[in-house]
């Protein structure tokens, strides 16, 4: 129910966000009511007529329609319709020269129902053209009202223009015609050709086939139908039954609906349908003033968010968002006899919200009655003047070369220094308040706007009153009327703060230009070192006792250098030195201190020392090397006679051991990294290898994972050895890499040893 307003323009209510999202969904909710309205109508009448042949229960009687109508493969609404017409007299299996056919009679009863749940007149025609009339070809339906004098009054109609229905709005009893003969004699006119050439009916042509129909009730004539075809057609024997069946509803239904509003100007809605922007008429309720929507043009109805049936709503049912703004400009325009405006309805977009109405203008017509004109929200020509006005430092100027007169904004004063008010400068006499050295500049543009007569743009140097410098752009049109220069208008942008910007970005590009041919240089030296020394598949042969294969994979980004090493290197008592190390961090200094701790176990190596008094000395070798780098690493001495490997690991990752298809991990003395602490004890232990087995060492980036701990990543490792196809060193060395992969981004080092 719409509450009349207690104020002729009350102010709107608070929260009026959620009484718009209540309205938009009420207004959806009754548009989707009203598609099953004329659908239930019908069941529920073929469900009643159930009910009384029947003598059953209502819900039974719905289940007995819902079981034949499936038994019988016929839709519901169907077989309602057929039950509905059986009752009503009208047959539904017909023999082979009877005229109107089963599908048209239901055709006919779902058209009526449907035109039956409507409540205006206008509604009821558009239902019965589409739902009744298209089907046979035809295009329009006008329904005139009988009056005591026995005029015919327009009450509604459909496919038709507001224009032509308002041409044909009256037609007074002096009309000698058709229409008033069918009126007078209460029988059908059926114009397969039109009408005869000496008479003029509604239609878009002449020769298009029309029918008029008397429209009987409670025994008498209270009005006519007009039925129009886009062009000649057959109205024979079988399509009139049906046509004259859909009639009885017009009929019975003329009357329903507010009638229309007398004194509305008749071509107010045709010349708004002309627009190509969105225009609609309001009219505001004698005694309450609140405003309905009495007209909408095709472009207004796609603003309109859909609303089932716009026009004669309340605007707040329509325009939920934009409703008490326009209500406030509606009451200015009215109570000022003049046009307002508003830049943007509403003024703030919410999120999830209709598109606003921008550029909105209302002009009052009459004492209650206003249009509204508005562009929609992707209008491109609005939104570059909204752009420009957020715009910083910037003004227009316009020289009228004629008059001699020129025109400034504001901000073109702030841009020159000058006081608001002052007379403007033309543009071809701003040179003296230029810098000399944009002379040249200069008179290239006014060369390219008076004598080539095209735009153009430049950036100059201005210089103010004060003596401060500035940075101009300045770009201009010419304007031309009948190929005569009269005039040229543009704007001016103060980029001062642009080009200094534009100067420090140089210069810090310039620094960074530097920097990266400094890095990159770097980075060579780095890998190429890297690359000198950890080899990335080294050739190992002739060792005794063992078949040793070695790899290295650098890290996935080049840039991350780091220090990974191994060394498998024979001594001259027979033993073989075997080691994989791992200094911290990345780059020149990680690859130095790899060096640094390489070549120095190389050299203590020959000393016969055992492998936790080597690790000893290169800790201490560690905390004493230019930047003190920390590593871990694992350091064994083999020996081939009797097959045993001493080692010592200083925090490294466990060596892995493959033995009969079964891996293990090896435990070591918990030791310290490398470089930590001075004076460190290094323990190491002593493991029997037996002829077959493979033994593993590597580095950190081979197993790590970012999101998994180290437990499930060196398992990962001992399943991928225990699924290692039989085969030499390199090609199983070749398999781990290619199963076991970290996502460290870091290096790599792998050394596989079989035993003999």
């Amino acid at each position: 129910m719409i509450m009349p307003e207690q104020a002729p323009l009350p102010e709107p209510p608070a929260g009026t966000d959620g009484l718009c999202a209540a309205v938009a969904e009420l207004t959806a909710e009754v548009a989707s009511l009203r598609g099953d309205l004329a659908r239930r109508h019908l069941l529920d009448l073929a469900v009643g007529i159930l009910v009384a042949q029947l003598s059953t229960p209502p819900p039974d009687a719905a289940e007995h329609l819902a079981r034949l109508a499936d038994s019988t493969g016929i839709g519901p609404e169907d077989l309602a319709a057929d039950i509905v017409n059986a009752a009503s007299g009208a047959v539904v299996a017909h023999a082979p020269d009877e005229t109107e056919s089963p599908a048209d009679i239901r055709r006919r009863r779902r058209a009526e129902i449907t035109a039956e749940s409507f409540d205006t007149i206008d509604e009821v025609a558009e239902a019965l053209l589409d739902s009744g009339l298209r089907p046979f070809g035809a295009a329009a339906l006008f329904l005139w009202r009988r009056t005591t004098t026995d005029c015919l009054q327009l009450a509604g109609h459909a496919g038709v223009s507001a224009l032509e229905a308002s041409h044909w709005r009256w037609i007074p009893p002096e009309t000698r015609g058709t229409l008033h003969r069918v009126l007078a004699q209460g029988s059908p006119d059926w114009l397969p050709a039109g009408p005869p050439p000496d008479e003029r009916l509604p239609g878009p042509a002449p020769d298009a086939a029309r029918a008029v129909l008397p429209l009987w009730n409670h025994g008498s004539v209270t009005g006519l139908a007009l039925i129009v075809w886009p062009g000649p057609a057959d109205l024979d024997d079988p399509v009139r039954p049906t046509l004259t069946g859909l009639m009885d509803t017009a009929a019975r239904m003329l009357d329903v609906g507010p009638q229309e509003a007398a004194g509305e100007p008749p071509l107010l809605g045709p010349l708004l349908d002309l627009l190509t922007r969105p225009a609609m008429t309001l009219r505001a309720e004698p005694g309450t003033s609140a405003l309905r929507v009495e007209h909408l043009n095709p472009a207004a109805l796609q603003s309109s968010g859909g609303v089932h049936g716009p026009v004669g709503r309340p605007l707040a049912q329509v325009f939920p968002a934009a409703h008490a703004d326009l209500v406030r400009l509606v009451h200015s325009a009215r109570s000022g006899a003049a046009p307002q405006r508003a830049a943007r309805i509403p003024a703030e977009l919410r999120p999830g919200g209709p598109d606003p109405l921008l550029d909105v203008r209302v002009l009052p017509v009459g004492p209650d009655r206003s249009v509204v004109l508005w562009h929609g929200a992707t209008d491109p020509g609005l939104a570059v003047v909204r752009v420009l006005d957020h715009l910083e430092n910037l003004g227009s100027f316009e020289d009228d070369l004629i008059r001699g007169e020129s025109r400034w904004t504001d901000e073109t004063y702030t841009i020159f220094g000058l006081p608001p008010g002052s007379a403007p400068i033309p543009l071809r006499l701003l040179g003296p308040r230029l810098h000399p050295e944009e002379a040249g500049a200069f008179d290239d543009l006014l060369v390219a706007l008076t004598e080539r007569r095209v735009g153009a743009q430049t950036v100059v140097r201005t210089v103010r009153d004060d003596g401060g410098l500035r940075h101009v752009r300045i770009a201009a049109e010419p304007l031309l009327t009948g190929g005569v220069l009269t005039g040229i208008t543009g704007i001016y942008q103060d980029v001062s703060a642009q080009h200094r910007t534009e100067l420090a970005l140089t210069a810090a590009f310039d620094q960074l230009t530097v920097a990266q041919a400094q890095a990159a240089l770097r980075h060579q030296v780095v890998l190429q070192l890297q690359r000198a020394i950890v080899p990335e598949g080294p050739t190992l042969e002739g060792l005794p006792g063992l078949q040793v294969a070695a790899r290295y994979r650098p890290a996935a980004q080049e840039y991350r250098v780091g220090g990974d090493w191994y060394d498998v290197l024979p001594l001259p008592d027979g033993r073989i030195l075997l080691a994989v190390g791992d200094i911290a961090g990345h780059g020149i200094e990680s690859a130095t201190g790899m060096v640094s701790l390489r070549n120095a176990l190389h050299g203590l190596a020959f000393t016969g020392n055992s492998p936790g008094r080597l690790m000893e000395w290169l800790n201490d070798l560690a905390l004493h090397t230019d930047g003190s780098p920390t590593a871990t690493a694992v350091c064994g001495i083999y020996e081939p006679a009797d097959r045993t490997l001493r080692w010592a690991s200083a925090g490294h990752l466990p060596p892995l051991l493959l033995r009969d298809g079964r891996a293990q991990l090896l435990d070591a003395p918990r030791n310290i990294l490398l470089g930590a602490l001075p004076h460190a004890i290094y323990s190491q232990t002593t493991t029997r290898l037996l002829p077959g087995d493979t033994l593993l060492l590597y580095t950190d980036g081979l197993v790590e994972r970012r999101h998994a701990g180290l437990d499930e990543s060196l398992a990962v490792l001992r399943r991928a050895a225990e699924r290692m196809a039989p085969g030499g060193v390199d090609e199983q060395a070749d398999q781990l890499l290619s199963a076991v992969t970290g996502d460290t981004d870091d290096d790599t080092s792998l050394v596989v040893l079989r035993v003999s």
